[in-house]
């Protein structure tokens, strides 16, 4: 399993960190035996892909540590990283630590996320200092989805790219293993990644990341409706899940399923034993 320390080290040997956000025991379970990738977000994105909310804001701490169990239960041997919901570690850095500590002690998550840079900096170092891990988040952050008017991208003003830089570096100090880039310009997500010690997990953020995040459920084509400029699609499982779902219903129908290899049938002997008792 990739150990916090382990995120450094790759970054350090010119590794990509390679990263999935999932949101239950199944997918876990098929994650891990891909054998190809290094850990596991649980994202309070489960609000929007999960729930069908229009934001992370509904998620609440029990939401989060709800999937995080049945992720760590498929994926024992990974790396799980449990995402802070909105209003679980903003108040104060003793409510992000004890926020923090439920998360790891109810769902067995190896690290934390939370959102902010130089906001968050007292929050992240509290939670490090207690020994739980924390990955940090900035540029675009979902939980200010209202602040900044939607899901937009960042720091494509000087003022704002200086801001983000701020709060990376600002992570960083505060003691972060790593910390997400979400929806930057690629050559400010390059500065940033160049400017850090610790590795950087992009999502919108172009290639010079020292790692990618994508949710698993955007990669395998699962909303065609969804197709922002960031996500490339590996797999078209809307259109096919769909066919294998008519094609189920119409054998029902016809009475092609299920057939005697799907059926258990009693045996003549058995028949006889069952009447004579």
């Amino acid at each position: 399993m990739l150990s916090a320390p382990g995120f450094v080290k790759k970054r350090k040997k010119g590794e990509k960190i390679v990263m999935v956000t999932a949101y239950d025991y199944s997918f876990a379970r098929l994650v891990m035996a891909s054998g190809a990738i290094d850990a596991i977000l649980v994202g309070d994105s489960l609000g929007m892909v999960i729930q069908g909310h229009a934001s992370t804001l509904p998620v609440t701490l029990d939401h989060v540590i709800y999937h995080c169990a049945a992720v760590k239960r498929g994926a024992p041997d990974m790396h799980v990283i449990g995402d802070m919901p909105f209003m679980s570690y903003q108040l104060s850095p003793q409510q992000a630590l004890q926020s923090a500590g439920r998360l790891v002690k109810e769902s067995g998550v190896d690290s934390v996320k939370l959102e902010g840079g130089v906001r968050s900096a007292d929050a992240i170092e509290r939670i490090v200092t207690a020994g739980i891990p924390v990955m940090g988040h900035v540029g675009l952050t979902p939980q200010s989805v209202n602040l900044f008017g939607g899901h937009r991208m960042q720091g494509k003003s000087d003022a704002s790219a200086r801001r983000i830089m701020e709060d990376a570096m600002a992570v960083q100090e505060a003691g972060a293993f790593a910390i997400v880039l979400e929806g930057i310009p690629a050559d400010l997500s390059a500065r940033i990644t160049d400017a850090l010690r610790i590795p950087t997990i992009g999502i919108g953020a172009g290639p010079a990341t020292s790692g990618q995040v994508l949710v698993i459920y955007d990669l395998l084509g699962m909303d065609d409706g969804f197709n922002p400029k960031f996500l490339k699609k590996y797999e078209n499982f809307s259109m096919r899940v769909q066919d294998a779902l008519r094609q189920y219903s119409s054998e029902v129908v016809s009475g092609a399923f299920p057939g005697r290899e799907h059926s258990v049938y009693t045996k003549p002997k058995e028949a006889d034993d069952a009447d004579r008792t």
